[in-house]
């Protein structure tokens, strides 16, 4: 993975975003088409009107394969959040996930956010697993019915 740049989000990634949340959730957890659905909405709100000074998108890309984003939008004045976290199964358990984190929380913390936030689901054992080793802590777990499934939802928070 050392060849792997991480690169700013642009307009020219959001239907390969939008395509690789709905298939490989579709796959790994029986999502339905609500979440890529749901991942277009953010994309397209985020494409009209993000603050490009303090909020950002990230792709990871690989001789101009894409194999990851993250995001880090404005929460509030003081609180920044984290989304649109993923990394295609290639590009798993290769540190690439660390390095997203990094830099979505750098991003953050040079922006003078004071804190993080995020939503997960539980099923997502390594991503949270990921979030604990850097410091996140988790607030609250709930059950839900989302995207056709019955999932745990988790909240998580950071504060620098």
């Amino acid at each position: 993975m050392d060849s792997v740049t991480i690169r700013r989000f642009t307009a020219d990634d959001r239907d390969w975003l939008v395509d690789q949340h709905g298939r490989l959730y579709a796959q790994t957890e029986g999502f339905d088409d609500s979440f890529g659905i749901l991942v277009g909405d953010i994309l397209d709100a985020f494409l009209a009107e993000h603050d490009p000074e303090l909020e950002r998108g990230w792709i990871a890309e690989e001789e101009g394969a894409r194999l990851g984003s993250i995001f880090c939008v404005r929460l509030s004045e003081k609180t920044a959040k984290l989304r649109l976290f993923l990394l295609v199964p290639r590009a798993r358990g290769k540190g690439l996930g660390k390095r997203l984190l990094e830099t979505c929380m750098g991003f953050a913390k040079d922006r003078g956010y004071q804190g993080m936030q995020l939503w997960t689901h539980e099923s997502h054992k390594a991503a949270c697993a990921l979030y604990k080793a850097h410091g996140w802590q988790m607030e609250s777990t709930k059950p839900v019915h989302s995207f056709g499934q019955d999932l745990v939802e988790q909240s998580w928070s950071y504060r620098f």
